[in-house]
């Protein structure tokens, strides 16, 4: 009894389980970069991708991938949303959540300001290195583009394909990053992990002003 208790426990407060575990991740990996050391975890995420993954044939795959988190197609496919989405509260929305975590992204950058790494760039990139831009925004705009799509598309084979697809993305962007040379492991771990914690708490917020009013 005390067992079937705790897990209906689990399974109604999840999500605040895993904003409690993003935020402890995002803390410690803020910890030792603050302490500006370069952690096995991001030569060993170097080590594999390069391992792995670089070669001729996938670096133009890489530099396309990472354009999928670049501020021209977000910003594009922002607008293109807001004017095709019928519910303008949704839309708002949508601009709303990016305003937000690009803001914070900065805020954060600026305040830790961690340099990039340098050796093995494939690509020029300028500012500051923690969390990952392209890793944290990506997670926060397909993240919430994810709810969106479980909250109002009816067709299941429609939702389960796009939910697959923009859930890859974000992790595929991040992966481009330090394929690139352009990021450090734990710049994208914790730019996912902050964005999680962020998406917990914006969905949230808007399931109780825009979902529950309709």
């Amino acid at each position: 009894m005390k067992q079937e208790k705790l897990t209906k426990f689990e399974i109604k407060n999840l999500k605040w389980i895993i904003l409690f575990i993003c935020i402890i991740g995002f803390i410690a990996i803020l910890e030792n970069v603050c302490e500006q050391e370069i952690i096995n975890v991001d030569i060993m995420g170097y080590n594999l991708v390069s391992k792995f993954l670089i070669s001729d044939f996938a670096t133009p795959i890489a530099k396309v991938i990472t354009n999928f988190g670049g501020v021209i197609f977000i910003v594009i496919s922002t607008i293109i949303l807001f004017v095709g989405i019928k519910n303008k509260k949704i839309g708002t929305a949508i601009i709303l959540n990016l305003f937000i975590i690009t803001f914070l992204n900065l805020i954060l950058k600026n305040i830790i300001q961690r340099p990039r790494p340098t050796q093995f760039r494939l690509i020029d990139e300028s500012g500051y290195s923690f969390p990952s831009g392209h890793s944290m925004i990506s997670m926060a705009f397909y993240g919430f583009l994810v709810y969106l799509i479980y909250q109002y598309i009816k067709n299941k084979k429609l939702k389960i394909a796009l939910i697959i697809v923009l859930s890859i993305l974000p992790i595929l962007i991040g992966i481009s990053r330090i394929y690139l040379g352009v990021h450090y492991t734990t710049d994208v771990v914790g730019g996912f992990l902050i964005s999680i914690s962020y998406l917990i708490i914006y969905t949230r917020i808007f399931k109780k002003i825009v979902i529950n009013e309709m």
